[in-house]
């Protein structure tokens, strides 16, 4: 099993930063790829990010594209989320996600394991 442990939201005014943080512990030696997804109140949980094992890959939504970026430390076992020039929208739970498949999928029925969410609030 892998366990996966977020960190790093809260209340930010627009045009602001924030770093997630998700730390991995368990089997970790299993995952592959790891993303972002974000759900707000009412909507679906949605595709943020997604890293490869080694960092060389990274996918974005097209609405975080250019203000987020994804990382992974070089032990494997914590992915970051640089989240610049945030806006109310992004307004969120932000959850992060391992997958042990040689994939890096963009929706989340692919993914092995959750965290438990952070808050994101953006404010206007």
């Amino acid at each position: 099993q892998v366990q996966l442990v977020e960190s790093g939201g809260g209340l930010v005014a627009a045009g602001g930063s924030l770093r997630l943080s998700c730390a991995a512990s368990g089997r970790t030696f299993s995952i592959y790829s790891m993303g972002w997804f974000r759900q707000a109140p009412g909507k679906e949980r949605e595709f943020v990010s997604v890293i490869s094992r080694s960092g060389g890959i990274t996918y974005y939504a097209d609405s975080v594209k250019g203000r987020f970026t994804i990382s992974r430390d070089s032990a494997k076992t914590t992915v970051y989320l640089q989240m610049n020039s945030l806006e109310p929208e992004d307004t969120a739970v932000y959850y992060c996600a391992a997958n042990a498949g040689v994939v890096l999928p963009t929706t989340p029925n692919r993914y092995d394991y959750w965290g438990q969410g952070t808050q994101v609030t953006v404010s206007s």
